[in-house]
């Protein structure tokens, strides 16, 4: 068998383009006795794919993206064969998650294979969705109380469109966001749970946030740093609580050198800060399914998704996504 990948040509030097990757058609072996053998049908696109293109290890499953081997990411298959010792309880047929994205076709040991639970939800490419993060970043990381004001950055992305619904369904008082163009801000707050939203183009950004926020913030769910970051931890109430989940002003071709968070005013205001991986909350798979679940059979929450079709039209979708032209999930279908 034949599987099409998209593979890394080299490292990007300054910004990626079509020429750093290459569709590749490689043979697949004959599969191992415990191996499964899965045809992907979705997988997701991502802006730390960005990082990972050069070659930083960031702590992903699967190390970072490496010249002449192909690219991965989270997607969605379905089991066409299965080996005679492959553990577990894999069937063909079977959906299941797992991080070879990128390729028609893998054949990888059944243990680093997800089964995806059926019936839990209406269409099963919302288990591409960044829920889950949002959801450990807001529960478990930032102790979401009650009443606080939330300030989700980047919130027109996978993690942030997410994040201000579940804050909003978690009790949250005020729920404000930023993005990057017109359209994205209406996005937010037309119907995403975001009181309010502003445009980070707009400097400085300190007032900008002040401005929406003149009594400060509880809660930060950051997934861009920098400039963003700095803001927040000037308008932060006392005992606010950060939850540092991604790096897009780095990701995206900028840079946080020149930012500087001030100790001092961290310890004063006894702001906590801590980095989010979802892979150390895998315990909240359950009650975030079970919440996602009755909260879509109510009608109160959203997942914001465009759909590429074809493998060949990743590499372009993933520059598009990197250039800010999409808002939510994204995913590339394959036949």
């Amino acid at each position: 068998m034949i599987s099409r990948e998209i593979h890394l040509v080299r490292h990007p030097e300054g910004e990626p383009c079509l020429t750093d990757f290459r569709l590749v058609q490689t043979p697949l072996p004959a599969l191992r006795d415990d191996h499964v053998l899965v045809r992907n049908r979705y997988f997701a696109l991502a802006a730390v794919m960005r990082t990972l293109m050069t070659g930083a290890d960031i702590g992903m499953p699967l190390g970072a993206y490496r010249p002449g081997r192909p690219l991965f990411g989270s997607a969605l298959g379905e089991v066409i064969d299965v080996g005679p010792a492959a553990d577990g309880d894999l069937r063909p047929g079977d959906l299941v998650l797992h991080h070879y994205g990128w390729r028609d076709h893998v054949a990888e040991a059944a243990a680093r294979f997800r089964r995806v639970p059926t019936g839990v939800l209406p269409d099963p490419v919302l288990h591409l969705n960044q829920g889950l993060t949002a959801y450990a970043g807001l529960v478990e990381v930032a102790r979401l109380r009650p009443g606080d004001t939330v300030f989700v950055s980047g919130a027109a992305g996978a993690v942030g469109t997410m994040a201000g619904q579940i804050a909003r369904l978690k009790g949250a008082g005020r729920v404000i966001g930023s993005a990057g163009s017109p359209a994205k801000l209406e996005l937010l707050t037309g119907g995403l749970g975001y009181d309010a939203a502003f445009d980070y183009h707009d400097l400085p950004i300190a007032s900008r946030l002040r401005e929406i926020a003149p009594e400060g913030i509880d809660v930060c769910f950051d997934n861009v740093g920098g400039d963003q970051l700095a803001a927040a931890l000037e308008l932060a109430r006392p005992g606010a609580r950060f939850a540092l989940c991604g790096a897009l002003q780095d990701q995206l071709g900028g840079t946080s050198a020149a930012v500087r968070l001030d100790p001092a005013e961290m310890i004063g205001k006894r702001v906590t800060l801590a980095g989010l991986h979802v892979a150390d909350h895998r315990d909240l798979q359950g009650p975030w399914l079970q919440d996602f679940r009755d909260w879509l059979r109510a009608g109160v929450i959203e997942v914001p998704q465009t759909v590429v079709p074809g493998l060949e039209a990743a590499p372009a979708a993933l520059l598009s996504l990197l250039r800010g032209e999409f808002a939510g999930m994204v995913v590339v279908s394959l036949p």
